[in-house]
């Protein structure tokens, strides 16, 4: 166990970035294939056949991919989608959403001002606070990130509403465990592909209830 009793992060194997060259660990990179008809694919989910092209997690890295760079690592020339960036950001908030429902089915999410801010105060080991990004700051503000924990604020309210059975949602929380870990994960991607800055979510992990 990790500290502050959270489980300790899964082990993932190092890819390198066909773009930047970096070796990284696998879980904040994605995943490409090039399908039967030479066209380059998404495999968000890590389970299509073939030789995978790995790319960092953001539109910077996307855009320059598709200006050669899968070309180049296939050894063949490919043909790359319109849109490649929007349809991997699409897959990406699915995913984050089909997980915290996961979660939440287990026993590991809550949402509501009230419920969330008793989780932050101690009524669970919390792994991650999610808000929606088109949720009130004033509101959000009156909430803070645990140490330890990690700060969301990539997916919208009707997104998370989504996850959780409502119409909108705009606070939420997962305790630790192993589908908030895969949660932390995939946010931690597409929050690049909304090319949000880390800046506001390492202000809230800094913060404190007052």
């Amino acid at each position: 166990m990790a500290r502050g009793g959270r489980s300790k992060d899964r082990d993932v194997p190092d890819r390198r970035c066909i773009v930047t060259g970096e070796v990284a660990p696998q879980a904040g990179l994605i995943r490409f294939v090039v399908g039967p008809d030479g066209t380059v694919v998404p495999d968000v989910l890590g389970k299509l056949p073939g030789r995978g092209m790995w790319v960092t997690a953001s539109r910077d890295a996307l855009d320059k991919a598709g200006k050669g760079q899968f070309s180049k690592s296939a050894k063949a020339p490919v043909q790359v989608p319109d849109g490649l960036a929007d349809e991997v950001e699409r897959q990406l908030a699915r995913r984050v959403v089909d997980l915290i429902a996961l979660a939440r089915k287990a026993g590991l999410a809550v949402c509501g001002f009230e419920k969330v801010k008793g989780w932050l105060s101690g009524a669970a080991n919390v792994r991650a606070l999610l808000q929606a990004s088109d949720g009130s700051e004033r509101g959000k503000t009156k909430l803070w990130t645990p140490e330890g924990a990690r700060y969301y604020g990539c997916l919208t309210a009707l997104e998370l509403g989504l996850a959780f059975g409502r119409q909108t949602v705009i606070h939420g929380a997962l305790a630790s465990g192993g589908l908030s870990d895969r949660v932390v994960e995939e946010a931690a991607k597409l929050r690049g592909l909304r090319e949000i800055s880390g800046g506001d979510d390492t202000a809230r992990e800094d913060s404190k209830a007052t």
